[in-house]
């Protein structure tokens, strides 16, 4: 039997692998520097042990003073799982790396964050809109929107 790891101990995998790139970590969820999200991201879906071969969902979230994009990993072969998440705080110009390279389930997910919240993902192969049509002004699901 496998046992599963906490979110507190993938943080101090990464942190020994990426210093300083860890905000803060849970008992199941870590967030970590937007600019090291693909390095993590990575890391965690290529290292043996953590092996996070899945990506259930992919998620946004406005907060007003930043958007946080949420990520739902699981570890078939260790039967574990993490929520990622990573921060961007321009928003005028939200930017966070695509993870499509990863995970090919992010494809859609990331369009639609993109389309109703306007977070781009740097590196996305099709980044446009899937939900409102190419014409529509803004982003109906940011809290300023109105």
């Amino acid at each position: 039997m496998t046992l599963a790891l906490s979110g507190k101990d993938i943080a101090g995998k990464i942190e020994k692998k990426f210093p300083g790139c860890v905000v803060e970590s849970a008992a199941e969820s870590l967030l970590v520097k937007g600019e090291s999200l693909l390095e993590i991201a990575a890391y965690l879906k290529n290292t043996p042990g953590l092996d996070f071969d899945y990506l259930t969902a992919v998620s946004g979230v406005d907060y007003l003073d930043c958007f946080e994009v949420v990520y739902h990993l699981t570890s078939l072969k260790n039967n574990h799982s993490l929520v990622l998440k990573a921060r961007c705080y321009d928003r005028a110009n939200p930017v966070l790396p695509s993870v499509v390279g990863l995970w090919r389930t992010a494809d859609f997910q990331e369009r639609e964050i993109y389309d109703l919240l306007g977070i781009s993902f740097e590196g996305h192969p099709n980044l446009k809109r899937i939900a409102l049509w190419e014409g529509f002004e803004g982003h109906p699901l940011r809290k300023d929107f109105l």
